[in-house]
């Protein structure tokens, strides 16, 4: 391995060592004496993981990144290659000019971002809870979850950049920072469609007070920022701003790619169509109805609640909707540890999503099944039911207070 690799590995190591330390979480010698045995432990899994080559890499990535390097980098963005947005593709772009390896480039970027969502994760946590021992344990579960490391470092997906901007505009929305809030959520969406399925938590933040009206208005103003280099470096505007309508057109027209939605379970059914035709609606009016509640329940949701209904929404969108693929619960994979943090009575939600996720990451790393997918498919049904129970008794119980002094008045 080129020694750079493990240059740029160990920068990273200490770059999650230094957010560590900037939250004041290292304060004693032991949490300090952990904290470095489980980053170790995290970057040396990592690096053992780097050499290997999936067919996603093989067949795609290495592909862009060689096209990007014989069509002089970032000029030829102006020409349609792959089914990534076009924030990825500038880091695809940028690598085309290195010396190092590919492989290891596109996996060490993850790697980053792996670190990010860590600390995103313990931020997101810290808005309900202050213990540095829950914060501490946070960050490197999130760190050390077998899909985070198996997405990144093994098979060089991206999804942790996405949901760590996600992930970071939610803190940063509780945090009363809006349009940093706003320009997070950009970001997430612009490097992947499936930050969709949380970003209808805006609205609920909206209910809530979190934004104003004319937030939303940053949405779209953002986008168009972060696609304008690629647009003047000659990619059409239209063509850029409708990738995703296009993209959407490629996930392929079967009801389940290793997934663990309700598909899994229901997979032999004599009209495939009209099966999708009724997830995409049953996932519409299952997030419509979501919303509603927290709109009618305004007043007495919590930030607990909050990370409730988030986690219904990255969990029960996927789960409905057809023709979802192995890596589209990570963000419930995220999203459920800091749950778990947030309370400690749901703690189950977090390895029945990591056990539900895992089977579709062995399905497609090792080409066969350990379990078929419909075991996973239930115990996403046992998440949505526990963390729906949390959130009518956290409503329940929040109205408590107000009522007593209604009493007492």
């Amino acid at each position: 391995m080129d020694w750079r690799v493990i240059l740029f590995l160990v920068l990273e190591a200490l770059f999650a060592l230094w957010l560590l330390w900037r939250a004041h979480l290292l304060d004693t010698k032991r949490r300090l004496l952990v904290s470095l045995l489980l980053l170790a432990a995290a970057f040396i899994v990592r690096g053992l993981c780097l050499n290997y080559e999936t067919l996603d890499y093989q067949n795609f990535l290495t592909h862009w990144v060689s096209f990007y390097r014989d069509n002089l980098g970032f000029r030829s963005l102006a020409y349609p290659l792959g089914n990534y947005n076009i924030p990825y593709l500038y880091f695809l772009c940028f690598f085309s000019y290195l010396s190092i390896r590919d492989l290891y480039l596109i996996k060490l970027l993850s790697i980053f971002f792996d670190v990010l969502l860590a600390w995103a994760s313990m931020k997101l946590l810290s808005a309900v809870r202050k213990s540095k021992a829950s914060l501490l344990a946070c960050f490197f579960t999130v760190l050390l979850l077998p899909t985070v490391i198996l997405n990144g470092s093994l098979w060089a997906q991206c999804d942790s950049i996405y949901v760590s901007l996600a992930l970071l505009g939610l803190y940063l929305a509780l945090d009363d920072r809006p349009v940093l809030s706003v320009l997070c959520f950009t970001l997430s969406f612009g490097f992947k469609l499936q930050a969709v399925f949380l970003l209808p938590i805006m609205a609920v933040l909206w209910f809530k007070k979190k934004y104003r009206l004319w937030h939303f208005a940053l949405f779209p103003l953002f986008y168009i920022l972060l696609v304008l280099p690629a647009v003047l470096l000659g990619k059409p505007l239209l063509e850029t701003l409708t990738l995703y309508t296009s993209q959407t057109g490629s996930i392929g027209d079967g009801l389940n790619y290793n997934s663990p939605s309700i598909s899994a379970i229901f997979y032999r059914v004599k009209d495939p169509q009209s099966a999708a035709s009724l997830g995409i609606v049953g996932a519409f009016t299952y997030m419509a109805a979501l919303l509603l509640l927290c709109l009618i329940k305004r007043d007495r949701l919590t930030s607990r609640g909050l990370l409730a209904v988030a986690l219904l929404l990255v969990v029960g969108i996927p789960f409905l909707l057809p023709h979802m693929h192995d890596r589209y619960f990570f963000l419930a994979d995220i999203l459920s540890v800091v749950f778990a943090f947030a309370c400690w009575q749901c703690f189950a939600v977090a390895p029945l999503t990591q056990f539900a996720s895992l089977l579709g990451y062995h399905a497609y790393l090792k080409m066969r099944y350990l379990l078929y997918m419909n075991h996973g498919s239930r115990a996403l049904i046992a998440v949505l039911l526990l963390t729906f129970s949390f959130l009518l008794w956290d409503l329940s119980r929040s109205a408590l207070p107000q009522n007593h002094k209604k009493m007492e008045l």
